[in-house]
């Protein structure tokens, strides 16, 4: 199951994690994303219109990989899954999640912030893991203080991560891609700004190309 997940992100360093209000707003969005450089978004389960976008863009985007995220129980999973979500997305863990994921087989990114929890999730068979609240949870220092007596997990840090801090992010040698927000901010969505999006994203893209050039990856 994690080791489909890090396949499915080999070539990417940076995931979108989108809110979308509007149904609307599903494919001009992840397609300014997509013409930007950004291929795999991850759309989060807070919204009414939440599965219906992810099935829109399923369906119309095809090429793009789209996971699930917010993901918290059983009922949201088996939803994200019949909607065509690529891969599931949770900011945490618990027993009942985790036999839902095997037992549907899904490529799952599971939530920690706690020593103990990424052992637990280690010792369950998950070996990438999302580090979230990651600026709230220790940031980049926590990540080099657990690459040391841990260094068989890699990280997807997300939570209050910005364009200036993503590349300090991925310059971790624990750290295979982070998650954000910043290149498509509310009111950018709102006002249907698909050219600021599209030119943040690119500017998202070149900055983690060149960062993982330089950190050998």
């Amino acid at each position: 199951m994690n080791k489909n997940f890090q396949n499915i992100l080999s070539n990417t360093s940076v995931i979108p994690v989108l809110v979308i209000e509007d149904i609307e707003d599903a494919v001009p969005l992840t397609l300014a994303l997509s013409n930007g450089g950004l291929n795999v978004i991850e759309i989060t389960l807070r919204t009414p219109s939440a599965l219906k976008a992810l099935s829109e863009i399923k369906n119309s985007l095809p090429d793009i990989v789209v996971g699930a995220g917010t993901v918290i129980n059983e009922k949201n999973l088996e939803d994200a899954l019949n909607c065509g979500a690529d891969f599931i997305v949770s900011p945490g863990m618990t027993p009942t999640l985790l036999e839902a994921v095997k037992i549907n087989n899904a490529p799952f990114l599971p939530g920690a912030s706690t020593p103990s929890e990424m052992m637990h999730l280690l010792e369950s068979g998950f070996s990438f893991q999302k580090f979230f609240p990651a600026e709230t949870s220790g940031g980049v220092d926590m990540l080099n203080a657990i690459a040391g007596p841990m260094p068989q997990i890699s990280f997807c840090p997300t939570g209050g991560i910005s364009l200036l801090k993503a590349g300090k992010y991925l310059l971790c040698k624990n750290v295979s891609c982070v998650g954000g927000s910043w290149m498509a901010k509310p009111e950018w969505i709102n006002n249907k700004n698909w050219q600021q999006i599209e030119n943040s994203a690119r500017e998202t893209s070149n900055l983690t190309h060149s960062k993982y050039l330089k950190s050998g990856h």
